[in-house]
């Protein structure tokens, strides 16, 4: 490597050190990442490869090795630098919940969803699950797929909710169309699992929609689960 691109390397350096990650453009930070996969190779061109071709940095983290390495430059050594520096995010915001009190701890959780689902082609469906003092316990992945009351077996959740001892659960899922309004199946789906939850006295407290925005949408928040809990009392 040329003495001028190590310098251009450990200036970029020393602006993250100095003045942290806002310093850098999203092409810096890739460009950073991608000399983890290749020391000796001058990574700015693929950087903004990258960048044109996939338009964000959680595209580019999202995307397959395949997709990734059809980028002049990206081989299989960057593609894992990429997704081994994507997981690590992911895990480092997920332990970064266990044990937290729910209702004090919305960003984090926020951060972490978005993080985990929100670049998705297909919709998943987490829960969070809760003990009795509203603490986290641990957070699952219950169902890949088109969601609808009749994919989403209340039995499973309830099942899980019981193998973890849970008090309360929350529940969310992604929309990849980036549209973060209930459907009219969410809302039925929403209102069965109460229902479930309900008869074994296992609170479900919030129903949230990953989409495009960095603040998911709040079926608790929005008075849905309210309305919910209404038309389910006749039934409990």
């Amino acid at each position: 490597m040329k003495n001028r691109e190590k310098g251009h390397r450990q200036r970029l350096r020393d602006k993250f050190r100095n003045r942290g990650i806002d310093s850098l453009n999203d092409d810096e930070v890739l460009e950073l990442l991608l000399t983890l996969g290749t020391p000796r190779r001058d990574c700015k061109e693929m950087s903004r490869s990258l960048l044109r071709e996939f338009g964000s940095l959680p595209a580019i983290f999202e995307s397959s090795a395949g997709d990734l390495e059809t980028i002049p430059g990206i081989g299989p050594q960057n593609s894992f630098a990429l997704h081994f520096i994507q997981a690590v995010s992911r895990r480092y915001l997920y332990q970064r919940l266990r044990g937290k009190q729910y209702l004090s701890s919305s960003r984090e959780v926020a951060d972490y969803l978005n993080h985990a689902m929100r670049h998705l082609k297909k919709e998943i469906f987490k829960v969070i699950l809760l003990d009795t003092s509203l603490a986290i316990i641990e957070t699952k992945t219950l169902f890949e797929g088109s969601l609808s009351k009749n994919t989403v077996y209340p039995r499973e959740l309830v099942k899980l909710a019981l193998d973890y001892h849970a008090a309360a659960l929350v529940i969310a899922h992604n929309h990849p169309s980036g549209n973060q309004d209930p459907s009219p199946e969410d809302l039925k789906l929403t209102h069965h699992l109460y229902l479930a939850c309900s008869m074994i006295d296992i609170a479900l407290l919030d129903h949230l929609i990953i989409g495009r925005t960095d603040t998911p949408y709040s079926f608790a928040d929005q008075g849905d689960m309210t309305e919910i809990k209404r038309k389910c009392q006749h039934l409990i």
